[in-house]
């Protein structure tokens, strides 16, 4: 057998620092940890299960992801969001949304359009029956299904990321059920434009729907 072949027959397992860091990121991403909470190691490690060596790693990717932060008093804790940073958070999904929309309008699937329906249709149920809860990982699985699209994985990686940072930042300056209406009306018009392959108008669209969410973020700068 090959070394290639063999290679591709390796299960992709993580972890359990990668388990203890996905579980952290998301405990912060959806605000059940807040902004200057600590982090108990020795509560951590009982909890999950786990030694303090995997937590220590997960910890370490977390800072560096700038999600926690280490102090000399306080030990670590989830760092919080800085408005300046935000702006050029904002202002990054711009650049980047506009130019996924524009590399996915020119190569546009039917299958494409069928997930990013599909999930605008899940956000309008939501969003009759008052489920405002599941509102952010929708938005997020929108955006994510078309960075993937766009054919470049470090398009897919910073989209990612600069969603997750978004959502941090909603836990404090959460969107309301008007804003969250908006949003889906922005996301139509992203559709609009790709179901007409029209790169321009696609990429001018996702432009405009994250200059309208960033709000006073960007107006402030």
């Amino acid at each position: 057998m090959a070394q290639k072949d063999w290679a591709m027959r390796l299960p992709a397992v993580k972890s359990k620092a990668d388990l203890v860091y996905d579980n952290l990121r998301e405990g912060i991403v959806n605000g059940v940890l807040k902004p200057g909470d600590r982090i108990n190691m020795d509560e951590l490690s009982r909890t999950l299960g786990v030694s303090k060596i995997p937590i220590r790693e997960a910890v370490k990717r977390l800072e560096s992801d700038g999600f926690l932060d280490s102090r000399v008093h306080s030990g670590v804790v989830v760092a919080r969001v800085d408005q300046t940073e935000m702006r050029g958070v904002f202002l990054a999904r711009g650049a980047i949304e506009g130019l996924v929309a524009r590399l996915a309008a020119d190569k546009v699937s039917d299958g494409l359009l069928v997930d990013l329906e599909a999930t605008q249709r899940q956000m309008r149920d939501d969003l009759r029956a008052g489920r405002v809860d599941r509102l952010a990982e929708l938005n997020s699985e929108f955006h994510r299904r078309l960075a993937e699209s766009s054919g470049y994985r470090i398009l897919a990686d910073l989209t990612e990321q600069l969603l997750l940072t978004v959502r941090r930042y909603r836990v404090v300056a959460p969107v309301d059920e008007q804003n969250w209406e908006s949003v889906v009306a922005e996301h139509d018009a992203i559709i609009a434009a790709l179901r007409g392959g029209d790169s321009a108008a696609a990429a001018a669209a996702a432009e405009a729907h994250i200059m309208s969410q960033a709000g006073q973020e960007i107006s402030e700068s």
